[in-house]
């Protein structure tokens, strides 16, 4: 089943079935046993009111966050890491995503608050001072303030590789500015953890052209969920729960960067598809 955020209000969707929920984005997606609340008003859908099949088409679509932080983890799978070591070999710096890659501790980091966040059709922006720009397609979690995952969702981890490549202490430079992530387009709920095998594919498109395409398979994290949020939630709370990015296995070339038109879409089996313009910060 899948939560919607949207301009008409909370659109819980399962089996070609919508239904509105006046409740709390917050409260509701941090509470307790979130698929069995839900799945529970499926089945006596009664107590909620029914929506037109049509409704998601004519609403507005909004990131699925409240006043949530986003944290992302780094290094997480060997591409990755290749990438990161290639872009910061002049500074001398490379041998730390190997040590990273390999060491107990997770890289973890801050990403966005809930207002640099874009919905899916909406713009991403690529910084002015960078030269290389790319997105990185992840998996991401809402995990609930108890530390348990309740939801996935798709995120745009947008990344400027020349800034974190000159010094591996610019990272928050490359990483966090307005609109240097999205998510979307829903928060998908489920019974059963997500597939390892679970297909993560991203296109860009340039002027009606694909430029770059290409899919991998969540298996080949090297991470598991459970050591990332055992490591994020030392020392840290999350009241109302918190997002994390869960690393990228795509990225493109060296010669590539972003233009700005760009269409980046990234789609993820069950969730669905993201979509974002490149534009930078007007």
């Amino acid at each position: 089943m899948k939560l919607f955020k949207t301009s008409r209000g909370i659109i819980l969707s399962y089996n070609n079935r919508n239904y509105t929920l006046k409740e709390d984005w917050d409260k509701l997606i941090n509470r307790e046993h979130l698929f069995k609340y839900l799945n529970n008003i499926i089945t006596n859908p009664k107590s909620v009111e029914k929506a037109s099949i049509t409704i998601l088409e004519e609403a507005k679509i909004q990131a699925p966050i409240g006043s949530q932080e986003i944290w992302a983890a780094g290094v997480t799978y060997l591409r990755s890491r290749d990438a990161r070591m290639e872009e910061s070999k002049d500074s001398g710096s490379a041998d730390f995503y190997s040590k990273v890659y390999h060491a107990e501790r997770p890289e973890l980091f801050f990403k966005a608050t809930p207002g640099r966040v874009s919905a899916t059709n909406e713009e991403v922006f690529i910084r002015r001072d960078s030269k290389w720009n790319v997105p990185e397609p992840e998996l991401t979690l809402f995990i609930n303030s108890k530390g348990k995952i309740q939801g996935y969702t798709i995120g745009n981890d947008m990344s400027s590789r020349d800034i974190e490549g000159e010094n591996p202490l610019y990272l928050p430079q490359a990483k966090v500015y307005d609109r240097c992530a999205a998510l979307g387009p829903c928060l998908f709920i489920n019974e059963e953890p997500i597939s390892p095998e679970t297909m993560i594919s991203i296109t860009i498109e340039r002027i009606d052209n694909i430029v770059f395409n290409n899919t991998i398979q969540l298996n080949r994290m090297k991470r598991n969920f459970t050591e990332l949020i055992d490591y994020l939630f030392r020392e840290s709370d999350f009241n109302k729960g918190v997002f994390l990015m869960t690393g990228t296995g795509i990225v493109p070339p060296n010669d590539f960067t972003l233009h700005i038109g760009d269409i980046v879409k990234i789609s993820i089996e069950n969730i669905g598809t993201l979509i974002n313009t490149v534009a930078y910060k007007k």
